[in-house]
């Protein structure tokens, strides 16, 4: 009865501390910026980046393009810019009819793209490219006139300098943003079993000229393995003497095995995939008043889960390689470009 009291009043302490709610709050700017920061009594603008990454769909583009700004945002305020609101310059840049305003609407094949991504045969991923094809060549006027995609000459930067009191202003493009499979073997990222599996795979077979190979290929180094184990244990599950379909003990047992290894090398093709986050882009800065180039680098950051018990949702491993490119960029302007 006292086990029983006592396991009531450790269920009842669990379920109170359960109660409520987990809340994660992060703060990009830790530290308000010192006196003598580098950019103080300075004010710099950002403006839109030109997005070069074959980009699914308009909105898409301009979420990567928020990432980015609020980035640098951060990463320039703690340095002691002063910084205009962003819509107040996307305004302006809209009302000076540099960039053109762009309906997401128009770009409705995100749902077949998505489709791509499922099961289908070969005849119907090439019917829905088709489709997905057919529809950006009607959108392509409205995708060349989405933001970020004008040069600007020195005049207009004078005159965007002027209206929002600038000294410097920040321009980019965004080169690479997408996802894939990290190269690496390290079985705390892949996980024991698709470690040994695929490292097997690639010594005894090498690459695959695709996904579907390289699955029929792991099947064949598991059956390899399993026939090895199933010879050497002749008397593994059969040991009466008799005859198991017409087969001897030992050819049964290394069938059996066989087999296993077969199915085994099938399972781990589609485990221990480790996804990384791809992030590349090149930065500007120019003189507000002349046009003038002062400093310009490019960044390309790859980041993936450091074990298999990491969070590897996308948003984080992309807001991370977006954050770590930023800062590197930022601390460099400030140390060489000012």
């Amino acid at each position: 009865m006292r086990k029983v009291k006592f396991m009531l009043y450790l269920l009842s302490a669990v379920m109170l501390m359960g109660c409520g709610q987990t809340v994660v709050e992060t703060l990009q700017v830790p530290d308000a910026p010192n006196p003598v920061a580098p950019g103080r009594g300075r004010t710099i603008l950002i403006l839109p980046f030109a997005d070069y990454t074959s980009a699914e769909s308009l909105a898409g583009a301009y979420r990567r393009n928020l990432t980015v700004t609020e980035a640098l945002t951060d990463r320039l305020v703690a340095k002691g810019f002063s910084m205009a609101v962003q819509e107040d310059v996307f305004g302006y840049l809209v009302d000076e009819k540099i960039i053109n305003i762009a309906n997401y609407d128009s770009d409705t094949t995100e749902s077949l793209t998505a489709e791509l991504r499922n099961d289908w045969s070969d005849a119907m991923k090439y019917e829905l490219q088709q489709y997905i094809d057919l529809q950006k060549q009607q959108t392509d006027e409205t995708v060349t006139g989405s933001p970020g995609t004008h040069a600007i000459t020195p005049n207009e930067l004078a005159k965007l300098g002027r209206r929002f009191g600038a000294d410097y202003i920040v321009r980019g493009r965004i080169l690479e943003y997408k996802t894939r499979q990290e190269p690496t073997w390290a079985p705390w990222k892949r996980g024991i079993l698709p470690f040994i599996s695929g490292s097997s795979n690639r010594i005894l077979n090498g690459f695959a000229s695709s996904d579907s190979y390289d699955e029929r290929n792991e099947a064949l180094t598991g059956m390899l393995f399993g026939g090895i184990i199933g010879y050497n244990n002749t008397t593994w599950p059969w040991d009466d003497g008799q005859t198991f379909f017409g087969m001897a003990d030992g050819t049964a047992n290394t069938v059996t095995w066989a087999g296993a290894g077969a199915g085994t090398g099938m399972v781990m093709h589609s485990s221990g995939q480790v996804d990384q986050a791809a992030v590349q882009m090149r930065i500007w800065v120019q003189e507000a008043a002349t046009g003038n180039v002062i400093w310009t680098n490019r960044t390309r950051v790859l980041v993936s889960p450091e074990t298999v018990f990491a969070d590897k949702q996308y948003d984080t491993l992309f807001n991370k390689a977006i954050e770590k490119g930023v800062d590197s960029m930022v601390n460099h302007f400030v140390s060489y470009g000012l």
